[in-house]
């Protein structure tokens, strides 16, 4: 079996916290290969980006580079997440066209491939993550790196209209075409991506997955829905119910019922919107008037960018509005909230909330519905909400299934989610949950290296 190589923006280094879904499941593709794991440090350097630190545990090795403040700034802070991200989640209107971030991005990608290429040997297999590295094999490539490279897009891949409006699209997107495999989240995913490839890069649609770029070479290009640590999701949400905070939340609801949404304060996530279609609910739905409480959790992020700062002074006037106009000397109808939480503790939420909220305006999968469902109690579980427009749709069909735009739609969701009878809950559950059991983090990892290598 060949060595594996993970190249990622950020690296699980030992003795950190490893809670997220992607970090359990790339480690334990490292361990059953052996294999290194290569990424930006997460600090600063005080001179030159390029200083490399290298830590052990048995078998692998993390491997990880320091970026100078310039170079964070435009690579980072600048062209990933001011111009890739708006884009890559269909708000053109919020790309930021600025060149020298474009060229910072280029620049530390480049570096990469520079301080990575030495530690690659013929035989191994690369995996290189998300739309921060988009060049780093045709980097490699230049280099004379021959080995198996692989790439996979967690966010959403935007149709090709709104690619072709960013300058220089192809310098970019066509450094695609250096990897073997190109994974994306749904099957809309690879569609929209091979529309591009089609009708903007040259390429010749060869298979249903198999693609040719303008210089011959083939590449393929396929679906692979990334799930979550199923088992240990379900265990750790039982074991919650203990949890002091999740007692202390539960007390303070009685006898009310429990709406949940957690997300981070991201644009992409329809905070607003979800806002407002629960106050479309109370105004539609006045027999359930103070019946149900919804939580917002939404840790900050990002908080350097204008639009972060625009979106957190909406969603506190939103939130304030809303309780202000409907609450009543014994019940807050909102509780939002910008602090984190550590993971076992939000599986203990997810297990006591009736209904889960997860309306994003666009997302590439979202992990917050799979984990909502399964950290229900089997013997009475809740219900989920969620956007059409979520890569977890395609997977989730017996959730209730909203546009989240139409706050008339969202509104009538959690009356039907409040009110819905036991039996049909626990029918819609068991089948996502086995869905979610089948296609896991281990079967995602799985199946994409297996189709990496074949």
């Amino acid at each position: 079996m060949s060595r594996l190589v993970v190249v990622s923006n950020r690296v699980a280094v030992p003795g950190e916290s490893r809670a997220g879904g992607l970090a359990v499941g790339l480690l334990a593709a490292l361990k059953e290969r052996g294999g290194l794991w290569f990424g930006w440090s997460g600090k600063t350097a005080r001179g030159a980006s390029g200083e490399l630190h290298e830590q052990r545990d048995g078998d692998l090795r993390f491997v990880t580079m320091d970026l100078a403040k310039a170079d964070l700034d435009t690579y980072y802070n600048g062209f990933s997440n001011r111009t890739l991200w708006p884009l890559l989640h269909f708000r053109l209107d919020l790309v930021d066209y600025d060149r020298a971030t474009r060229a910072g991005y280029h620049r530390v990608n480049a570096l990469f491939a520079e301080k990575l290429a030495p530690y690659l040997r013929e035989d191994d297999v690369v995996w290189i993550h998300d739309y921060h590295l988009i060049p780093l094999a045709a980097m490699l490539r230049e280099r004379g790196i021959g080995c198996r490279i692989g790439f996979f897009l967690h966010v959403p891949m935007p149709s090709a209209d709104l690619i072709q409006a960013m300058p220089d699209h192809r310098l970019l997107f066509s450094a695609l075409y250096a990897y073997d495999l190109l994974g994306f989240q749904t099957r809309r995913d690879v569609d929209r991506f091979q529309s591009y490839a089609r009708l903007f890069g040259g390429c010749r649609i060869v298979t249903d997955s198999v693609l040719q770029a303008p210089d011959g070479r083939r590449f393929r290009a396929r679906a692979f829905p990334i799930g979550i640590d199923t088992p240990r999701i379900a265990q750790q949400s039982a074991a919650a119910v203990n949890n002091a905070a999740v007692r202390d939340l539960q007390r303070s609801l009685q006898p009310r019922r429990l709406a949940i949404g957690v997300d981070r304060l991201d644009y992409s996530k329809g905070l607003p919107e979800r806002f407002n279609g629960f106050e479309r609910f109370i105004q539609r739905h006045p027999q359930h008037k103070g019946q149900l409480t919804y939580l917002q959790i939404a840790p900050l992020s990002r908080g350097g960018v204008a639009e972060y700062r625009h979106l957190r002074a909406e969603l506190e006037q939103l939130a304030g509005h809303i309780n202000g106009g409907h609450a009543e000397a014994d019940w807050t109808p909102l509780r939002y909230v910008n602090q984190n939480y550590a993971h076992s503790t939000l599986t203990g939420f997810y297990r006591v909330a009736r209904i889960g909220l997860v309306t994003p305006l666009r997302d590439g999968m979202n992990l917050v519905a799979k984990e909502y469902v399964a950290s229900q109690n089997p013997q009475d579980p809740g219900v989920l909400v969620l956007s059409l427009l979520a890569g977890a749709a395609d997977q989730l069909k017996q959730a209730l299934l909203v546009n989240p735009h139409d706050l008339d739609g969202v509104a009538d969701a959690i009356a039907t989610a409040l009110s819905m009878p036991l039996a049909e809950r626990i029918e819609r559950w068991q089948t996502m949950m086995e869905q979610l059991r089948s296609h896991d983090i281990n079967h995602w990892r799985r199946t994409y290296l297996a189709a990496l290598e074949e």
